[in-house]
């Protein structure tokens, strides 16, 4: 009889145990799936903040590219034109290209033509694009 009770003794203690498990397991799954959505949304965020970086990349090359191409053809149209004097200029407005842009040139006596374009795209800093050239023979 002392058998008997030893083995359903430690049928019961083995079924407390159990029951003791199971208790401290429950919510388990709950908490690794919210784990699983944090983490889950940190990486969408920083996807998110990755693309607006690229953006705003993208559009400060479209400028500094605009930049270039306007201080470029001025260049080119005072080689072609007949008096360095004529193109001298001091701020003139290109906001129509470029966000706040003003454009200047300025002629040294030693015939080098300078051009600077500068813009500022709202809540940045101003930025410039400056090119020089020697101009002979006009």
């Amino acid at each position: 009889m002392l058998k008997k009770y030893q083995s359903s003794s430690a049928k019961l203690t083995q079924m407390n145990v159990q029951k003791i498990g199971t208790r401290f397991q429950q919510g388990v799954a709950l908490l690794e799936s919210l784990i699983a959505i944090l983490i889950f949304s940190m990486g969408i965020l920083a996807l998110a903040g990755l693309q607006s970086v690229m953006v705003k990349n993208t559009s400060d090359a479209k400028y500094r590219a605009e930049a270039t191409f306007i201080a470029q053809q001025r260049l080119g149209m005072i080689w072609v034109g007949t008096s360095l004097a004529d193109y001298i200029e001091t701020d003139t407005d290109i906001s129509a290209t470029l966000p706040s842009g003003k454009r200047s040139v300025a002629v040294s006596p030693e015939r080098v033509v300078t051009v600077t374009v500068t813009w500022q795209v709202p809540g940045e800093s101003v930025h410039t694009y400056s090119t020089n050239a020697r101009i002979e023979g006009i």
